[in-house]
């Protein structure tokens, strides 16, 4: 009987190894992008629409800035390239790239709009 227990808990402690090992390899295959949107003069906009797209599916996602100027996109693949850019009350940023071949876990890419025309 201690011999069937023992066995029980090795399964058991092999399984939730197992089991952390897959959420850990899952996690390291995911990336956020942050950063700041700011107009020409250097001020920070509040409400910019930022997209986000994926250059294999072409999926676009948008997020509109915070009241610091702030925008972040969490759970990105890292085998994809995404371009990002701002558009802000008929203003907008130049394209920005977050390469597949770029490690950081945590990118930040701050986008400045250009001047109106």
């Amino acid at each position: 009987m201690k011999r069937v227990w023992m066995v029980l808990l090795a399964a058991l402690l092999f399984s939730t190894a197992a089991t952390f090992a897959q959420k850990k390899g899952k996690q390291d295959q995911t990336r956020n992008v942050q950063g700041t949107v700011s107009a020409a003069d250097g001020t920070v906009v509040n409400g910019a629409r930022v997209y986000l797209e994926n250059t294999k599916s072409l999926q676009v996602r948008t997020f509109y800035t915070q009241t610091d100027g702030s925008y972040y996109f969490h759970e990105l693949s890292t085998d994809v390239d995404y371009k990002l850019r701002a558009e802000f009350d008929g203003s907008t940023s130049p394209t920005r790239t977050l390469s597949s071949f770029d490690s950081r876990k945590d990118a930040v890419m701050n986008l400045k709009l250009n001047p109106k025309k």
